[in-house]
């Protein structure tokens, strides 16, 4: 069955979505007040994404980026568990860059736990790579792992500063 893939600008009203859909990956959710203070601040970049089917659709994915001068770094970055697989988080991820670039960032920072396999893939076919790694930085223990991705595209932006 073919699914259809939708990723928008979230607005003041998608803040229930977004906290539900935070709440669905993490242990330690982000609520909706949380969610609304991310979508007032002009430095950031808030999408949402939904699939569909035949039988509906369902807001199932959020990415939430800060964009600091020429840097940007993904603060979020989620897609609902029972829609996982589907594409939804390729589509968050290459709708952030793009945007990203049009607003000049020439580096787009994240952070993945060790282990997440899917991120890991993830962030790697988009041409991201390691640059170095936080022990513990998760409240179970896991360190994670510092990706960079150049977003200008001109080879001198492949070096990481």
């Amino acid at each position: 069955m073919p699914v259809e893939i939708a990723v928008t600008q979230a607005g003041p009203l998608d803040v229930w979505s977004m906290a539900a859909i935070h709440r669905s990956c993490f242990a330690k959710p982000w609520d909706a007040a949380e969610m609304a203070q991310f979508l007032a601040s002009p430095e950031t970049l808030c999408l949402i994404g939904s699939v569909a089917d035949s039988s509906g659709g369902i807001m199932a994915g959020l990415l939430i980026a800060r964009k600091a001068a020429d840097e940007a770094e993904i603060l979020t970055f989620g897609v609902a568990p029972a829609c996982r697989h589907a594409g939804l988080g390729r589509a968050l991820l290459q709708e952030a860059i793009s945007l990203l670039r049009a607003s000049a960032a020439k580096r787009l920072y994240l952070e993945v736990e060790d282990g997440n396999e899917a991120a890991l893939k993830l962030y790697r076919g988009v041409g991201a790579v390691p640059v170095g790694k936080r022990p513990g930085y998760y409240e179970h223990g896991a360190d994670a792992t510092i990706f960079s991705l150049a977003l200008s595209g001109r080879p001198a932006d492949d070096d990481v500063p």
